[in-house]
């Protein structure tokens, strides 16, 4: 029996309740698929624990999460608290602290579901991005002179390392080969950024050599972004820095439907640290505690958990769990155009797991 320690870390918001519903979802598969078992250990840090401790989390949090061999996270964010605080407090101090530098998102239009774009067929689009997650314009890098002077000077700066840049290529060079179509689109900004993504792109090229069964372009942020709205058959994997995957993502899941289905991994390659799973969707205060968040998006974070794990028939099972939802439309949350709670969503999945009717 293949045991996996889980830390779930539900965070702020609707957090509180979508890790709840996607623990509920892994039992079940677990009980239903057998040869592993998942035991999960939770964690109250955010932002109430702030209020309570002046900290998003322990002083020897990271130390406390390095045994476990995955994260499940929420959300982080409140509106009573400075969002720089918040996700530099938590999320992003797992983020960095455990070298997850590789951040995935896949996207695609799931069945049943409808998408904003007109005309698209029904196969839709299947897309992963790849998001570096340890540097770039989220480096953490800059400054405050002269606070509440009209001289204030703000600095935020970008930083691209060699080592950096090199890791993330490899690795979405690495995931668009393994892919059926083998296309990767490098995403930049050169023409007007002169000197980190002038350096993205070289390194690119010369990675690119390592790979050559992958057709990869190039194409500026602003391009990609008209590219994925009116040409998304043209697109497969996509390799960004830090912000313009950010953007490009929140932008993805919108064009599959709602961001309450994307899934994203924070991920160590090198597995010297857990990795951590979590869907795209913020917070969502306005939302929390009416029992409505749509749990979609983190039962595909926890596939993709799974995946990681070596899990990979469950993975496939939970995906085919909520893909006969989807298809089957009669248990959708609001964002997807029905009338269904967390609940009754994550109880469809579960009977969907289980072979049985909800």
């Amino acid at each position: 029996m293949r045991h996996h320690r889980i830390a779930a870390i539900p965070g702020d918001g609707i957090g509180k309740e979508v890790v709840p519903a996607a623990l509920e979802v892994l039992t079940a598969l677990a009980a239903r698929e057998g040869g592993f078992s998942i035991e999960a250990t939770h964690f109250d840090w955010g932002s109430d624990y702030y209020r309570a401790h002046g900290k998003m989390m322990p002083d020897d949090g990271l130390t406390t999460l390095k045994p476990f061999d995955s994260i499940l996270f929420g959300a982080v964010g409140d509106p009573n608290l400075p969002d720089d605080l918040t996700l530099w407090g938590l999320r992003l101090k797992i983020c960095q602290g455990f070298d997850q530098y590789a951040n995935i998102r896949p996207t695609r239009v799931l069945p049943g579901l409808q998408s904003p774009l007109r005309d698209l067929p029904p196969e839709g689009f299947d897309w992963l991005i790849v998001r570096e997650n340890s540097e770039g314009e989220y480096a953490g890098h800059g400054g405050r002179a002269h606070r509440g002077h009209p001289e204030e000077i703000a600095t935020e700066t970008s930083i691209f390392t060699r080592a950096g840049v090199t890791r993330i290529m490899r690795y979405a060079f690495a995931a668009a080969a393994a892919r059926p179509r083998k296309l990767l689109t490098v995403v930049t900004k050169s023409n007007a950024q002169r000197h980190g993504m002038v350096l993205w792109d070289e390194i690119a090229a010369d990675v690119a050599r390592e790979f050559p069964s992958v057709t990869w372009q190039k194409e500026l942020v602003d391009a990609m972004a008209a590219r994925m709205v009116r040409r998304p058959e043209s697109v497969d994997t996509v390799v960004a820095t830090n912000l313009h995957a950010d953007i490009l993502s929140d932008l993805a899941g919108a064009l599959a439907g709602s961001l309450g289905v994307a899934p994203t991994g924070n991920v160590n390659p090198e597995r010297a640290f857990p990795s951590m799973f979590e869907p795209i969707h913020g917070s969502a205060f306005d939302i929390m505690g009416k029992g409505i968040a749509n749990p979609i998006g983190t039962f595909w974070s926890a596939a993709l958990m799974l995946e990681h794990l070596g899990e990979a028939k469950a993975a496939a099972s939970l995906i085919a769990a909520i893909e006969k939802v989807t298809l089957e439309g009669r248990t959708l949350p609001a964002d997807l155009g029905g009338s269904a709670n967390t609940a009754a969503v994550t109880a469809a999945v579960v009977a969907a797991i289980e072979g049985r009717n909800a």
